[in-house]
């Protein structure tokens, strides 16, 4: 059986990723929503609400609440949380911390505050879509409320995403609650600005939320794939042991050499196509592959088709007796 091994190389690409991803995460924080004093959803919200109020830099207050939603979770769902989990989170900690000074006043002035709250608003919200998608696609997480989603999803029927939602809305409403004032200064936020930040961090959720979508929908994408080779037993079983994919096996004919082979079709998600390749080189460098992006693929391992549960089969009306 074949097995391939992830290269020190794969590792590292991998993180350097998710560190890029991270990055564009809390520059689009430290330049375009802390100097408005915005809110957001998640732990970066509460963190923020704790910096406007009591001055304590983000990534202290970051570090410390996810610390304590990772040992929550590791208590109740076991060491479920990989590594990059938990250096995304060291990562977004230390940079919060870091880079807000790095900041020239004189960029911030220009680029947010000068700009207004509702275009800082949507910039910072896809800068930090941009960020968590770049860090999901590579295995990442930043940790925070989906913690929360996931522990309770283990214990009640609840959707984790609409359960992420409605905590991010309870996060940016509590912001009207506690003290708040402008960045660098002692003068409080008055009532008036507060409600209007509440309404942009609800604006700055959803720009989020679409970005990180928009981001990641290339990896829901799906192809079909096609390999001739003589030796598809051995490529068969590395896709179904080794990917855990499912293999169709297609008995046919050369028209032109008269001759029978052996083909298999592999239905499996574009992000694993370089996998699968990798699989059929090694096995057999001469196969002949073909490749094909298709529209939607529904089924287990796929998506799931939707909205036809409330469907009843009506029985047909019965004929009257003939008289």
């Amino acid at each position: 059986m074949v097995e391939l091994k992830k290269t020190a190389w794969t590792t590292l690409k991998e993180y350097a990723l998710i560190s890029i991803g991270l990055l564009c995460y809390v520059a689009g924080w430290a330049i375009f929503l802390i100097p408005n004093n915005l809110i957001g959803g998640g732990v970066s919200g509460i963190s923020a609400i704790i910096y406007y109020a009591l001055g304590l830099p983000m990534g202290y207050s970051y570090f410390a609440i996810n610390l304590l939603l990772l040992l929550l979770a590791f208590k109740i769902m076991g060491t479920g949380f990989g590594g990059k989990t938990i250096y995304a989170i060291i990562f977004t900690s230390v940079m919060l911390n870091v880079i807000p000074p790095l900041i020239p006043e004189s960029i911030s002035q220009e680029l947010a505050v000068s700009n207004g709250k509702m275009l800082c608003t949507i910039i910072g919200g896809v800068m930090a879509g941009v960020g968590i998608g770049a860090s999901i696609s590579q295995g990442g997480s930043s940790g925070g409320t989906d913690i929360i989603a996931l522990i309770v999803a283990k214990y009640r029927n609840v959707s984790p995403g609409k359960l992420i939602l409605l905590m991010d809305v309870v996060i940016i409403l509590s912001s009207m609650v506690f003290p708040s004032y402008y960045v660098g200064t002692e003068t409080p936020v008055p009532l008036s600005e507060k409600l209007a930040t509440s309404i942009y961090g609800l604006i700055l959720i959803t720009v989020n939320g679409y970005t990180i979508d928009l981001f990641l929908s290339g990896t829901k994408q799906s192809v079909q794939v096609f390999i001739f080779s003589k030796k598809y037993a051995e490529i068969a079983d590395a896709v179904t042991m080794q990917m855990g994919r499912g293999v169709t096996r297609i008995q046919a004919e050369g028209w032109y050499t008269k001759s029978e082979s052996d083909i298999l079709m592999i239905l499996a998600r574009k992000t694993d196509l370089n996998l699968l390749l990798r699989y059929v080189k090694a096995i057999d460098p001469k196969a002949f592959i073909s490749v094909s992006n298709v529209m939607g693929v529904y089924g287990l391992g796929f998506d799931t088709l939707k909205g036809g549960e409330h469907l009843k089969r009506k029985k047909a009306p019965e004929k009257p007796d003939c008289i």
